[in-house]
């Protein structure tokens, strides 16, 4: 597809240097006139209150209005929203209180929004993680949780646990906790299996740092409980072992994709079944995400290809190590494309990314065809860099 230059920008590169950098018009996308062929969360990022007196480090003061909004800016493009997940800084900067009042707030806006699904993270992120827990305090802190969710009529998406994996003595004791927990879950939920290169905290989950054998007991856990299991989401990076795991699955228990490094490919799937989505990336690209899903709900392969080709390596640099980080990159891009008005996150997480990283960012997202309002983009790119120094 050809897009028009329409201004250009001096840009930082490698060097100490700036070049010139020529922005195209952006892509244009339609609203889908169609349901999906895939399940697709898109994991949603908070807003963070630049006016506010708490302490940054200390406290999370959200803008609650301009979060909601963006909820409401996903579910116009046919995305359903998996809240208060990592995405949302889950442990980076979100604690539980503000993570179930966040749950709260996106559950009744969704009320008001024909077909809006929303999907609410639950986990044990107000129990301090400490090898001298016993796992009967870790299972009443899941339970904690999921109530809260249920209470609140929202669907729950199980989080991995820091403090299970900080007490867990072997594979067994995984087994012990997932199973108290599905048999008193209410409906179906869907498990997130979160790797390491996201939380380093949760290296070794499932009870072995070898992915394959971490894989036997997540797959042993979910035949047990299947009925109880609408899912499992995984998120390594690795496309062979979600293929592998996927291949796997009993009947009916799907694999959401939480690989943003190759996404396009296992959302679109082959011959053996396909990957469905909750995905991190999907804030940043909903249009295009949109777009490319109902393309392939018109099973016309090639456009879905032609629009998501170019938000890969957009995705791919967002999420490049450390993982962890990859929140900045998504509120920056909310940022350069008005949802925002200020490129500021919960816990100063503005900071975890560096000039050269966040231009590369630009030019990506223009590549995509995803800067919505070029000449704002440039606005707030020159804004950025006169506060770094760089005229």
């Amino acid at each position: 597809m050809k897009r028009d230059t329409i201004l250009s920008i001096k840009l930082p590169v490698e060097g100490r240097a700036l070049e010139t950098y020529t922005v195209r018009e952006p892509r244009k996308f339609d609203r889908p006139a169609r349901p999906f062929t895939r399940i697709a969360y898109a994991a949603a990022h908070v807003v963070a209150d630049p006016l506010s007196a708490q302490e940054p480090w200390l406290e999370a003061a959200v803008d609650w209005d301009a979060t909601i909004a963006y909820r409401r800016h996903l579910w116009s493009w046919g995305l359903s929203v998996a809240e208060a997940m990592d995405t949302a800084q889950r442990g980076m900067g979100m604690d539980w209180p503000a993570s179930l009042e966040l749950i709260r707030r996106t559950l009744e806006a969704a009320r008001d929004v024909p077909g809006a699904a929303v999907g609410c993270g639950a986990g044990t992120d107000h129990l301090a993680p400490d090898p001298q827990l016993g796992i009967a305090r870790v299972i009443a802190a899941y339970e904690e949780q999921c109530a809260a969710v249920e209470k609140l009529g929202g669907r729950i998406v199980l989080m991995a646990s820091r403090a299970l994996t900080a007490c867990a003595k072997s594979p067994d004791d995984y087994g012990r906790v997932y199973d108290r927990v599905l048999t008193q879950v209410k409906e179906p939920v869907i498990i997130h299996w979160l790797g390491e290169m996201f939380d380093p905290a949760l290296a070794g989950y499932w009870g072995s740092k070898d992915h394959a054998k971490a894989m036997d007991v997540c797959l042993d856990v979910i035949a047990r409980n299947a009925n109880k299991v609408d899912g499992i989401k995984v998120s390594l990076l690795d496309k062979d072992k979600e293929i592998a795991m996927r291949r796997r699955l009993p009947p009916g228990v799907r694999m959401y994709t939480g690989d943003d490094f190759n996404f396009a490919e296992l959302i679109e799937g082959d011959a053996q079944g396909h990957s469905d989505a909750l995905l991190g990336i999907f804030d940043s690209i909903a249009p295009a995400a949109s777009g490319a899903l109902s393309a392939l709900a018109a099973n016309d392969r090639a456009a879905y290809h032609d629009i998501l080709a170019p938000t890969v390596p957009l995705s791919r640099h967002i999420f490049r190590a450390p993982t962890r980080f990859y929140k900045t990159g998504v509120v920056f891009l909310a940022w350069l494309n008005g949802h925002q008005g200020h490129f500021v996150l919960v816990g100063g997480q503005e900071s975890a990314r560096n000039l050269l990283h966040l231009a590369e960012l630009f030019r990506l997202a223009d590549q995509a065809g995803l800067l919505a309002d070029p000449a704002l983009a440039c606005r707030r790119m020159r804004q950025l860099m006169a506060t770094h120094g760089v005229a």
